[in-house]
């Protein structure tokens, strides 16, 4: 299996070479040349299997230059019960026939980050044991992704962190989980900015390949393929628990600021899991939906992202987007990389044809909603009347668009995002409660910091790399 960038490259590249490097030299992001098919036979061989074992069918299909017995010991050590709490690793919790959540917030930092964030440390220490090099691993986050990397991260030899967030724009529980960590090797530099600054200097430091090259820049964000490919998992592994039959259809919905968690859904959907439909649900930072419902793609600048309760979604330029674009596009590199560089530089957005936004539908399934403050707390309260469950902001999100979008007789996913104890302020709003958290985490936000403020400035952050690596 080899793998291509979205804008062109013409490098072909294996697992472990794009493993450590994030964004393709001219920009673009790893796609495999082709994705493997999965048939129903494949489908009733893998249906029951653990989900150590079913990940391990899946990444061996993308995965051939590491040795099968080692793959089958990182993913055996990451996907265990001490790990995630339960045996079933993403157990799906049922709400009424036909809707269910997917339960992907029992790791360690109590989001759904940690099913990729956790595999890829392993994989991470893993390949630069074995080339015997060291990585700076340079990050960004609205909230979720900066504590998985981190707790995944912390302590592994080789291995420095560089996460980047947006100075006072995630919860106190968020926060907390990233500053309180006191390994050397962990970096917090919260910006004076937005999600979308942080993920900006991300790229800028990533396209600068001399910068990269010498300070052996990694990332983790989605936009690295490891991450995305691990979240294929567990859309195989839910699919197995809602049905009984290999031909059976599905559809999941997924609250969505970055895509690349929709995106490894489309990855599963394209192998051939008989997915009906992806749902992709937004905050009030809704450029997706407009997307999906115009055909009009138009970022936003800072200035125009809006704060609110669903803070990890509080994205107006989604990184993993590019990926589902080229799939649309039938692989046309030349135009994704005018849409993507020069249309947007340009114009501030691109539009796409009416016969492709048709072809989001009917050919890969995807379909869309938003939701606000008012909705998600409505959607809190209903949860818990209705079926005693007790969900987080975005969760609820996901929810609210599920409701509106789900098909009779056809099982209706949530993706889980994390648990509510991480946004405890618009629960208390929403139900008079304070979210319990596990005893570990009870001091949480009283425990000593380690974080640097910095303005919005990719000279800074470099410079800050160069300092401390």
């Amino acid at each position: 299996m080899k793998y291509l960038s979205t804008r062109g490259d013409k490098a072909e590249r294996h697992f472990s070479d794009i493993l450590l490097e994030g964004l393709a030299p001219d920009g673009g992001l790893y796609l495999p040349i082709s994705y493997p098919q999965v048939d129903a036979a494949t489908l009733a061989r893998w249906r029951g299997l653990s989900y150590a074992d079913l990940a391990i069918e899946i990444l061996s299909l993308y995965i051939d230059d590491v040795p099968a017995a080692d793959l089958r010991a990182l993913v055996g050590r990451t996907y265990t019960e001490a790990v995630f709490g339960t045996p079933q690793i993403t157990p799906l919790k049922p709400l009424e026939p036909n809707l269910a959540l997917v339960a992907l917030s029992n790791g360690p930092t109590l989001a759904f980050k940690d099913m990729a964030m956790q595999l890829l440390g392993q994989l991470f220490e893993y390949e630069l044991k074995r080339r015997g090099e060291t990585l700076n691993i340079l990050g960004a986050t609205s909230g979720d992704t900066g504590s998985a990397a981190e707790y995944a991260m912390r302590g592994k030899a080789g291995i420095q962190v560089f996460m980047l967030s947006p100075h006072g724009r995630m919860s106190p529980f968020q926060q907390a989980q990233m500053f309180s960590l006191q390994e050397p090797n962990i970096h917090n530099l919260a910006l004076q900015g937005v999600f979308d600054d942080c993920q900006d200097i991300v790229k800028a430091v990533s396209n600068d390949l001399e910068f990269k090259r010498k300070y052996r820049i990694g990332t983790v964000n989605s936009i690295n393929w490891a991450r995305l490919l691990a979240q294929v998992v567990y859309y195989f592994a839910a699919y197995f628990q809602a049905t009984t039959s290999d031909t059976a259809r599905v559809s999941f919905t997924v609250p969505s600021g970055n895509f690349g968690n929709v995106c490894a859904g489309h990855v599963a959907r394209q192998m051939g899991l008989p997915i009906e439909q992806l749902v992709v649900a937004t905050n009030e930072n809704d450029v997706l939906d407009e997307f999906f419902r115009t055909g009009v793609y138009r970022p936003r600048g800072a200035e125009h992202t809006l704060e609110t309760s669903s803070p990890s979604m509080d994205i107006s330029k989604a990184s993993n987007f590019e990926r589902f674009v080229f799939d649309l596009l039938d692989r046309d590199a030349a135009r994704v990389k005018r849409l993507f560089g020069e249309e947007l530089a340009s114009k501030g957005f691109f539009e796409i044809t009416p016969e492709e936004r048709a072809r989001m539908s009917e050919r890969y399934g995807f379909v869309s909603g938003r939701s606000t403050h008012e909705d998600r707390v409505k959607t809190i309260q209903l949860c818990h009347q209705r079926y005693g469950v007790v969900i987080d902001t975005h969760t609820a999100d996901g929810l609210k668009v599920a409701l509106e979008t789900r098909r009779e007789g056809v099982p209706m996913l949530v993706l889980e995002t994390a648990l509510p104890a991480k946004f405890a302020a618009t629960i208390e709003e929403a139900l008079g409660i304070v979210p319990p958290r596990p005893a570990a985490l009870a001091d949480l936000e009283d425990r000593p910091k380690r974080v640097t403020v910095l303005p919005v400035s990719v000279d800074l952050v470099k410079q800050f790399v160069v300092d401390h690596v």
